[in-house]
């Protein structure tokens, strides 16, 4: 005798009656679970219409092949935030002076070479004795991106012992030009020919600790004697396989949120820049002068950089195939003519940024604040305030260290790589930093600094990163002048709105820019595959 059926029970046979049949229940990984069950229900449903018989596999299969790939942030790298412990990222670690156009995709891959001929030099001489060579392999975003950033010759000049503070720009331009110049490396008693052969541009796509990864190597003939995976996670930050940070000193007002920055300054009268000097202090062990005559050495070499930007020809055309024409000038000149003063100070901030960013652009010495893509915002506030504003240099000077505790909260708990996070995470982080250094030159209460910082990264949440031909220039440069102006009207919204009433705070923001940067999908984390990279032809430019 058959059972009868209770009501809210469905027969098994019948597949549209049991969603179980029309939905794959294991979420492959790298895909978000709501979309993929969605997707999965809709194929499945699909599959019995036309009468097909689709196994789990294949659902799976139909379901996840159009649907955007979600890279999470890379496991294991200290760039990300460390469960419990303060930040301890000191001004001269964050603040780099190093050749453009990518602090990850040539600073970082120029000090992780020198890093790795610095390792080799210290090897057993009989195991020196037999090596024949050198090569580095390029994985990720440095490859798919890497030869519009000029990574090959930033990767070879580290390897034959040069640093990016020192190095000169012409040499590398001298690299561009000559491609086939061999370079001779000693190790112990072994002299080694390198060129830029030995530069190989590998996989760009693949399951990567990091999305910027190398691996270098000394050889003996097609052995390894010795090899190291190294990441450039972002900002000339780098990392390697089995990295642990460094042992520092406690500081002095220990803080992972900025709420615990902005409680600090209040309960000690501070603002938030003099509690970021006290921090530098206690955990590098230097004095306020050292600690001051650094960021004013990163002062000078800011106004350098837009200075020599305005000063380049009007009909310069800058490296690449996109044979783009410098325009900071143009528009410097232009904006002075402006009689409205409001649309001539636009113009001259953003002339000052492009100056900035094109140097970028020519590979010439930028700073890091927080990336060589984005190193046209931050100088280009500094020049408006000193040399337009006419602000003390102390008061810059505090206002330098007021944003990096902006950029230090962004690199503790999101990402500042383009190849992780998209643009946001390079001009959207500058910006808010940016418009920290704004309010706190001003002498903005804590509130405001906070509230000016979120505005500038909440309105650049989601700014992809996609460079036409793998260049950065367009739409770098320009968006350098938009980080700018974005970072001043963040400051004149928050200096001028009642402090309390802002809503979202910096905290929050930088969790859904964590979050953000996660789930975008991998084409726009620069690559040059989708955006201005594909619909912008070069014929057209």
């Amino acid at each position: 005798m058959n059972e009868e059926k209770k009501p809210y029970e469905v027969d098994c046979d019948d597949l549209l009656g049991n969603s179980d049949e029309l939905i794959s229940q294991k979420i492959p990984p790298g895909v978000d679970r709501r979309s993929f069950l969605m997707r999965s229900a809709v194929v499945g449903a699909a599959a019995m219409m036309t009468g097909q018989n689709l196994l789990a596999s294949d659902r799976t299969h139909e379901a996840v092949k159009s649907m955007p790939v979600l890279r999470p942030f890379s496991s294991g790298l200290y760039v990300h935030l460390s469960a419990g412990a303060p930040i301890v990222i000191t001004a001269d670690e964050f603040y780099k002076v190093g050749p453009g156009p990518s602090s990850s995709h040539t600073i970082g891959p120029m000090r992780i070479t020198y890093d790795f001929y610095q390792r080799c030099t210290k090897l057993p001489a009989d195991q020196l004795a037999k090596a024949t060579g050198l090569r580095v392999n390029l994985f990720g975003s440095l490859s798919a991106t890497g030869k519009g950033h000029g990574t090959e010759r930033a990767t070879l000049a580290g390897l034959i012992g040069m640093e990016p503070a020192t190095v000169d720009p012409l040499f590398l331009d001298g690299l561009r030009e000559k491609p086939d110049q061999s370079f001779k490396v000693k190790l112990g008693g072994k002299e080694l020919t390198v060129t830029l052969k030995d530069i190989v541009y590998d996989a760009p796509k693949g399951d990567f600790h990091h999305q910027n990864t190398m691996v270098c190597h000394l050889l003996a003939g097609n052995e390894d004697l010795y090899q190291l995976e190294y990441y450039s996670v972002g900002g000339g930050f780098i990392e390697w396989k089995g990295y642990t940070p460094p042992k520092k000193n406690a500081p002095k007002y220990p803080f992972e949120t900025m709420k615990e920055l902005r409680a600090h300054a209040d309960n000690n009268k501070l603002s938030i820049g003099q509690v970021i000097l006290a921090n530098e202090m206690s955990i590098a062990g230097k004095t306020a002068d050292e600690v001051n005559a650094f960021i004013d050495k990163i002062i000078n070499a800011m106004l350098a950089t837009v200075k020599s930007g305005l000063s380049m020809p009007e009909d310069g055309v800058l490296p690449g195939p996109i044979k783009l024409h410098s325009k900071a000038a143009t528009v410097y000149k232009r904006a002075m003519d402006e009689q409205n003063l409001a649309d001539r100070g636009v113009g001259l901030l953003s002339a000052c940024a492009i100056a900035a960013s094109e140097e970028n652009a020519r590979g010439h010495l930028v700073i890091t604040a927080p990336t060589g893509g984005s190193a046209g915002v931050m100088p280009s506030l500094v020049y408006a305030l000193m040399e337009g504003r006419k602000i003390s240099r102390e008061k810059v000077r505090e206002g330098m260290l007021a944003a990096l505790g902006v950029g230090y909260l962004c690199k503790h708990h999101a990402t500042l790589a383009a190849a992780e996070g998209g643009c946001q995470a390079e001009i959207g982080v500058a910006s808010a930093m940016a418009a920290a250094l704004i309010a706190t030159a001003r002498g903005a209460e804590s509130r405001v600094v906070e509230n000016a910082a979120e505005s500038a990264l909440e309105h650049h949440l989601g700014l992809t990163c996609d460079p036409v031909a793998g260049y950065v220039q367009v739409p770098c440069i320009e968006r350098c002048a938009f980080g700018a102006v974005k970072a001043w009207t963040a400051f004149a919204i928050a200096s001028n709105e009642i402090a309390n009433r802002h809503r979202v705070g910096l905290d929050e923001t930088i969790q859904a820019l964590a979050q953000t940067a996660k789930e975008m999908n991998s084409k726009y984390k620069e690559t040059s595959e989708a955006g201005l990279a594909l619909s912008v032809a070069l014929v057209d430019c």
